[in-house]
């Protein structure tokens, strides 16, 4: 395996190396951690989606409101409307609460997905990243749960009772199933990918570039763009069930 950082499209080293690799390592309390190329891709990341963030407020700041909003300002209002509606319309009037964590959420997520099409090797094809996503939404189920069930929130999982077993191993499962459904997805289109640019020669890649091109859509923007949306479905439903269903409703 190589050592570089392996993109679904660009490989910086020529090697094949659809796993993670290595930088540099440091001991601390007697573990030896390492830096991997998912730290470095999820930084990117991060900056990138941070400097957009900074860019935006000022915008927003400066903008004038009885001007015509610019293009950049039409596109931030597009944004932010379509999660408003979006958590609206699956969370009832309590939606609009939930908005910000969904859209970071979903931001987050869909960027990752297609940070390969950037020459970066996605960070959501790595179980330590998703793992942690899914976690914080286990958490807020069942924040939300107690909040507003109360103790039926435990008893419910008793009814009935033969199939309490079954309730149970249902709520431990949720933060696995969704980590494991993204972290799946993306990491199959990493390896089909990292395997075409690994393994075919670049004079035939040169003539074929247009295949990869259609690849890197299903692989990296359509297929990442779903599993993100169905990422974000799933915590608003299994948040959502928590709430009073008149509120869900309406």
């Amino acid at each position: 395996m190589g050592t570089g950082i392996v993109s679904r499209g660009v490989f910086l080293t020529g090697d094949v190396d659809i796993g993670i690799t290595g930088y540099f390592h440091f001991e601390v309390g007697g573990q030896t951690l390492w830096i991997t190329t998912t730290h470095v891709s999820l930084l990117i990341v991060v900056i990138a989606l941070t400097v957009f963030a900074l860019i935006a407020n000022r915008a927003i700041k400066k903008a004038n409101p009885e001007a015509v909003p610019g293009p950049f300002l039409n596109v931030i209002e597009l944004l932010v409307e379509s999660v408003d509606n979006l958590t609206k319309s699956n969370m009832g009037k309590r939606g609009s609460h939930f908005s910000n964590y969904i859209g970071t959420l979903f931001t987050v997520v869909i960027v990752c997905n297609i940070s390969g099409l950037f020459g970066l090797r996605p960070p959501t094809a790595d179980y330590g990243v998703t793992l942690p996503l899914a976690l914080i939404t286990f958490v807020m189920i069942h924040y939300n749960g107690f909040k507003y069930e109360k103790a039926g929130h435990v008893t419910k999982l008793f009814k009935p009772v033969l199939l309490t077993p079954i309730n149970i191993i249902g709520e431990v499962a949720t933060p696995l199933s969704m980590s494991l459904r993204l972290f799946g997805n993306i990491l199959s289109g990493t390896v089909m990918m990292g395997l075409l640019y690994g393994l075919l020669p670049k004079l035939l890649q040169a003539f074929i570039w247009p295949v990869f091109g259609v690849l890197h859509v299903y692989f990296d923007v359509f297929s990442g763009a779903i599993q993100a949306y169905v990422f974000c479905m799933l915590t608003m439903v299994f948040i959502a069930q928590n709430f009073p269903e008149d509120e869900v409703q309406g």
